[in-house]
């Protein structure tokens, strides 16, 4: 079975994910697709393991397979809980449901580290712009704000939620470089500092329940097998 097979006939989820499903296209955005596909399970029992990611079969579509998106979306990677969590749904089988009903599962306060951490990434290379060329890409610096933005509510509120909703025509502002360079950089700069207070009383565990997630996993590959 072919790659490009395995998403065509055994994608248990996918969705629109980036400007569009946050609320910030334009005419000119790319429509973003990601998904997630469950292996039958008696491809694991040869030597050569299915793939953990496939691209395609249309542009800008991507594709986890189950077990690999469930170890991404226990350590709180961004991408991966923004697509769990994406408005824009386009597929959902029996099996997408439940892992759509565990989303609560897979958060915990480890979003703090590995949003923050990304953001910081991220602010360094916008710093590098300014140095380089005097401004910074500022498509970047709107998604960097919206990435923040949405790690300080999770933090508060112990929700994840894509859409920016109000924040959307300021945020655009910043893409067509409508703010100054220092302005962003000081919200930039007061979001981060608002989810680091969030983080001390913020009502998400400690951890995600990797066991309740594991036993999905388990359930799902037995009924693959049979």
């Amino acid at each position: 079975m072919d790659d490009l097979t395995l998403v065509r006939d055994h994608t248990i989820y996918s969705c629109v994910t980036g400007s569009r499903a946050f609320g910030l296209a334009t005419e000119a955005s790319d429509t973003d697709r990601r998904g997630v596909f469950l292996a039958p399970t008696p491809l694991f029992w040869r030597f050569e393991k299915p793939p953990t990611h496939v691209e395609g079969p249309r542009d800008e579509e991507f594709s986890w397979e189950l077990e690999r998106f469930c170890e991404l979306a226990l350590r709180a990677n961004p991408n991966i809980l923004e697509c769990l969590h994406s408005p824009l749904v386009e597929r959902v089988s029996p099996a997408g449901e439940e892992l759509l009903s565990l989303r609560g599962a897979f958060l915990s306060r480890r979003a703090h580290t590995t949003f923050t951490r990304y953001a910081a990434g991220q602010h360094g290379k916008l710093l590098a712009d300014v140095r380089l060329h005097g401004a910074p890409r500022w498509k970047h610096a709107m998604h960097l704000l919206r990435l923040l933005g949405s790690c300080r509510d999770l933090l508060r509120t112990g929700v994840l939620t894509v859409d920016v909703g109000p924040d959307r025509d300021r945020l655009l502002a910043v893409r067509r470089g409508e703010v100054s360079w220092a302005e962003a950089d000081a919200w930039m700069t007061r979001l981060t500092d608002e989810a680091d207070a969030a983080l001390t009383a913020s009502p998400l565990p400690a951890e995600p329940d990797h066991a309740r997630v594991e036993d999905f996993l388990l359930r799902t590959r037995r009924a693959s097998a049979r």
